[in-house]
């Protein structure tokens, strides 16, 4: 059989040892991120399709990820997993978490688009500075700017049970979405904000067939409000990383805090356990240090546990951590605060105007009792500083009282005097801290802060004879004035801190929910039911496809449906605006033969049945063709499909009018129907049972999938193949004179810096395929 000339360059095929269940293209880098069934998150690069990282499943994250998606800048990818039922955001650049957000129910797909819609306000609101920046101090952790992007985009999610919600920059939900039936399947938010599409799979029973849907959402409020709710996902994704940093601030604070702090308390209770005189250890402290005399178990304590070098050695642990905490809470802790009191201050100023704001659902009275919260917590921390500078002066004079009895030097009146009421005040024995912590002693006063429990301060501040107190107890106006944060002194840091993240995630949440019930379905369409003999394969590569025209503003759903044995594609169209009906319709393709037949065969014995198709670019689609007819070896073809062949008559897409209350599939005979006969742009797909593909117009690559999951081609989409055919070589050669690439395995984008690593820096293919891609 005579071939044509083959188009697409093929750069790179691999075998891989774990089946790939979602692969996504980046929009900006020669990079592909594949899953895998053992819940691996692998980051390819085009040329011989070499690793970059991988992100092995564990315990904190999940094990089974269910759905990928990239930032459209290709800076962070996203992934869902089912067993945590979490979001995870990753930096391109290194296998590691940026954010993570948990979420009610599995996420089965998700789509991150960017807003295309221009405005002079929306674009003086770019260009315009942001004054935080120069009125706040600059947090040093990354996240705090990593996050911020020029211009809106959104991470939408689609789970079971009709699971919709749309988080602005992968960070602040703005929208939970209702009025979905069925698992979603495939969604895609238009640029222009003005419609949602989603495709979900309904089944009434376990035992009847599922049925594949088609809905578009009105999401008008989000398009009529672009600026409001453009400058409110900023300000509440500015909230929601602040949150996420004094997070961390508390993770190093408590990482600072180690157990050295703690062993004071426990050779103390160590003490009183083993001694068998009856008086306190209070007593025995106080004797030694007014008369000089100690027990024969004190005398043990201090020449066995406290020693001189045991003494100097626990004196500088101590202080050290302490310093550490002082500065997390300094540098980090307070300063995030008041960051956060700003934000959400300017937040409140954007509630009260009322004619922009109150339709997203903000509400000041909300944002109120948030930046109470945030002033209770910022009070907290003072009270830590307060203790943690108290704690030091006394440890000081305690070790150092010791330190010179033991050495013979003679202390000062003021220092006995200071050892005395630190003795006093911190060495009474408390039995009931026995039942309740498992120890007699609570000498170290900073560790309650830090632990992340329920219980009230084992020994909170001692607010008697404070006189700012005693006015505010006198003072009954006063002390329920708005202007006072509330103050809880039996609390520790931990439980403040969680009281203000809940007032704030109430706060932020009303937005979500109104804008949320502001979304109305417009269009219900049954496509088609799935046949249950069907073979389970990852629903996620299977059709149908969403596709979002920026230009015409248009949606795109490719789907097929089994006619006389031939998977035909049909194109749904729609118009973004769920207003108009211009340019809707629907239409099916099938492929005629176009490979040269041998002179026994007629020329329309061969057609070609869908496997897979995904928009390339808005004027193109990628379709994996199979051959039709019974026999052994049926071949794999990669196609490009151009619109502009289908619709050339769009009177004949209007000629269809579909009943809404059938099925399509139960029309399919009506729907007007091309046949398509390919010229070009086409290759076979020689030993390969090709079934899915995944293809990045921008730049220009394309990656062929098996059925068995574990064999991938890669090509190059706007170059002819080289080496195959003797009368290619005058044309390799111009290309290589004009700096074009002319080996499969070499790298084709050097400009990314992901991308530029030498092939000696990536793990060598043999090694990755016996260590099953782990790093």
């Amino acid at each position: 059989m005579l071939r044509a000339m083959p188009a697409f360059r093929q750069v790179g095929e691999k075998q891989l040892p774990q089946e790939v269940v979602f692969m996504a293209w980046s929009p900006e880098r020669d990079l592909i991120a594949l899953a895998n069934r053992a819940g691996e998150v692998l980051l390819h690069r085009l040329a011989n399709f070499q690793r970059v990282w991988s992100l092995p499943p564990n315990e904190n994250t999940g094990k089974e990820v269910t759905a990928l998606a990239w930032r459209p800048d290709g800076k962070i990818l996203a992934f869902g997993l089912a067993d945590t039922k979490r979001i995870i955001l990753c930096d391109v650049e290194k296998p590691e978490s940026l954010h993570s957000f948990s979420v009610d129910l599995s996420i089965t797909y998700m789509h991150w688009m960017e807003v295309t819609e221009e405005s002079s306000v929306l674009t003086s609101f770019y260009n315009a500075e942001d004054e935080s920046n120069l009125l706040l101090p600059k947090l040093p952790y990354a996240l705090n700017t990593f996050f911020y992007f020029y211009r809106l985009n959104a991470l939408v999610l689609g789970g079971s049970s009709g699971f919709i919600e749309i988080y602005a920059y992968g960070m602040f939900k703005i929208a939970t979405v209702n009025g979905v039936a069925g698992s979603c399947r495939g969604l895609c938010l238009s640029s222009d904000l003005k419609s949602l599409s989603v495709i979900t799979e309904i089944q009434s029973s376990s035992d009847s067939e599922a049925e594949m849907t088609y809905f578009q959402l009105d999401t008008s409020l989000l398009s009529s409000y672009l600026p409001e709710v453009t400058r409110m996902a900023r300000k509440f994704t500015h909230i929601s990383t602040l949150l996420q940093y004094i997070k961390l601030s508390l993770t190093c604070m408590c990482e600072a805090w180690e157990e050295i702090l703690m062993q004071m308390d426990s050779r103390l209770t160590k003490f009183v356990q083993e001694k068998n005189t009856t008086t306190s250890v209070q007593d025995e402290f106080m004797q030694l240090l007014l008369w000089g005399k100690a027990s024969l178990e004190l005398q043990a304590l201090l020449m066995n546990q406290l020693t001189v070098k045991g003494l100097k050695k626990l004196g500088q642990s101590i202080e050290s951590s302490y310093s550490s905490i002082q500065k997390l809470v300094i540098s980090h802790l307070q300063s995030g605060s008041e960051a956060l009191l700003y934000h959400l201050s300017e937040l409140k100023g954007m509630a009260l105007w009322k004619q922009k704001y109150e339709s997203l659902g903000l509400d000041a009275s909300g944002i109120d009792e948030a930046i109470t919260a945030v002033g209770s917590f910022i009070l907290k921390a003072n009270e830590l500083l307060q203790v943690i500078d108290s704690s030091m002066k006394n440890f000081k004079a305690f070790f150092r009282w010791l330190y010179v009895g033991k050495i013979g030097h003679i202390m000062t009146q003021k220092d006995i005097t200071f050892v005395a009421d630190f003795l006093t005040e911190h060495f009474n024995e408390a039995p009931d801290l026995y039942n309740r912590k498992g120890k007699y002693f609570n000498v170290e006063r900073v560790g309650q802060y830090l632990k992340d429990e329920d219980d009230d301060l084992v020994s909170p501040p001692n607010t008697e004879g404070n006189q700012w107190f005693n006015f505010l107890k006198d003072s009954t106006h006063l002390k329920e004035s708005p202007l006072l944060f509330p103050y809880y002194p039996e609390k520790s840091l931990h439980f403040v801190k969680r009281q203000m993240e809940g007032i704030i995630d109430q706060c932020l949440q009303k937005p979500a929910d109104v804008i949320g019930k502001s979304v109305h379905q417009a269009v219900c369409i049954s496509l088609y039911k799935i046949s249950q003999s069907e073979d389970s394969t990852p629903q996620l590569f299977k059709l149908p496809f969403l596709w979002n025209d920026k230009t015409s503003n248009l949606h795109y759903v490719l789907f097929t449906m089994l006619e006389n044995s031939i998977s035909k594609i049909h194109i749904l169209r729609r118009h973004t605006d769920t207003s108009r009906s211009v340019s809707n319709g629907i239409l099916a393709v099938e492929f005629g033969n176009f490979l040269n037949s041998s002179i026994n065969e007629s020329s329309d014995s061969r057609c070609y049945s869908c496997l897979d198709a995904h928009f390339y670019d808005d004027e193109t689609i990628t379709v994996v063709l199979k051959e039709s007819v019974q026999q052994e070896g049926k071949e794999r073809v990669l196609a490009q499909l151009p619109l502009s062949s289908l619709y050339t008559d769009e009177d004949q897409d209007r000629k269809f009018n579909w009943d809404s209350v059938e099925r399509l599939d139960e029309q399919s005979s009506e729907i007007p129907t091309r046949t398509v006969f390919l010229e070009s742009q086409w290759r076979v797909l020689e030993n390969m049972k090709a079934q899915y593909v995944s293809v990045n117009g921008i730049r220009k690559v394309s990656c062929v999938l098996s059925s068995n999951l574990r064999h991938v081609r890669m090509f190059e989409m706007d170059v002819e193949d080289d080496g195959e055919v003797e009368e290619e070589e005058e044309e390799e050669t111009i290309q290589v004179a004009a700096g074009e690439p002319d080996e499969p395995n070499q790298p084709v984008d050097g400009q990314d810096n992901v991308c530029d690593a030498s092939a000696e820096e990536l793990p060598d293919e043999t090694e990755e395929l016996e260590t099953s891609l782990d790093p």
